[in-house]
């Protein structure tokens, strides 16, 4: 197969950790051929859309990990697959670019579904399944938020399209902090923020899970440092070896249908304890840590999906 990547440049990733480089290193291994892009380079024109390709070839090194050719502008229909892999922030320029895969999709398969993926918000989409969820609240009203702390004592406060735990912050009960933190939330973004009850278990970690077409493939758990409430290993946090429990699967068979519904072949979610905080649907991360510590080769998984989706 022809397979266009479209990512954040592949000069800042760390191939160590980074899942969209297995996916490249799995898919160069079966013989396919890998052409490489980042968004900005997107065009459309009268319903057509292109974009300046690289053939790229990888390297499973932490040195010298990549190559890029000459970059050649080229109708996207002409690919067989598409990854969509840039990372957020889920802004307008993310929604345009799921517009403009649209036209290509599915006969250029498209993954994840670029529809679905706009009409997914990780942080909104988790929603639809209130039970299985610590208590939450999505506003931009300073006093319901103030209400909510009322009610909960201990809450996270985190921008609704954000990333990676950047501005992620605990506000304990009590924190004198709050009413400064909303304003200063309120002059940075224009969307509605995202609250939640604290739930005590992230000190024990915050387990991500990686399902293909909405089954569990494997899972690996990140445990924060001592001095912080975020688990994401970029900022800290230590990815640990673990399974599943009873109660993550049971969050898995809830969500799998609705998964295989929209056509997610790649997914990540957030569990905490007993509860599931975020489903991850545009560059969910974890495929290298679950391998190394002995779990599924999800790269693999992955592309028998996508090849049996082609035939």
């Amino acid at each position: 197969m022809k397979i266009a990547v479209q990512m954040d440049h592949i000069s800042t990733i760390n191939p160590a950790g980074d899942t969209t480089f297995a996916l490249c290193l799995e898919a160069q291994k079966r013989g396919h051929t890998l052409f490489h892009y980042t968004p900005d380079s997107l065009a459309m024109r009268d319903g057509a859309v292109f974009a300046r390709l690289e053939p790229l070839t990888v390297k499973d090194s932490q040195k010298d990990y990549y190559q890029l050719g000459e970059a050649v502008r080229t109708d996207l229909a002409e690919m067989d697959v598409v990854l969509l892999r840039q990372d957020p922030p889920f802004d307008m320029n993310y929604i345009t670019t799921t517009h403009m895969l649209e036209r290509i999709h599915p006969k250029t398969l498209v993954v994840n579904d670029p529809a679905w993926v706009r009409n997914s918000p990780e942080k909104i989409f988790v929603t639809e399944f209130p039970d299985l969820m610590p208590e939450t609240l999505i506003t931009k009203d300073p006093q319901e938020v103030i209400d909510f702390r009322r009610e909960f004592g201990d809450i996270i406060l985190k921008p609704l399209y954000g990333n990676g735990g950047a501005g992620v912050f605990h506000l304990a009960d009590g924190d004198r902090n709050l009413t400064s933190l909303l304003e200063m939330f309120g002059q940075m973004f224009r969307e509605p923020f995202i609250v939640q009850r604290y739930l005590k278990d992230v000190r024990a970690g915050d387990k991500r899970i990686i399902l293909i077409d909405g089954e569990p493939a494997g899972a690996v758990n990140r445990v924060p440092a001592v001095d912080d409430v975020r688990s994401n290993m970029h900022v800290g946090g230590q990815a640990k070896k673990t399974g599943l429990t009873k109660r993550e699967r049971e969050i898995c068979a809830r969500i799998g249908p609705s998964l295989k519904a929209r056509g997610f072949i790649l997914v990540g979610i957030d569990v905490i304890g007993d509860y599931m905080t975020e489903i991850n649907v545009t560059s969910p991360t974890g495929v290298r840590e679950i391998k190394r510590f002995g779990g599924a080769d999800i790269a693999t998984l992955f592309w028998d999906s996508v090849e049996a989706k082609r035939r």
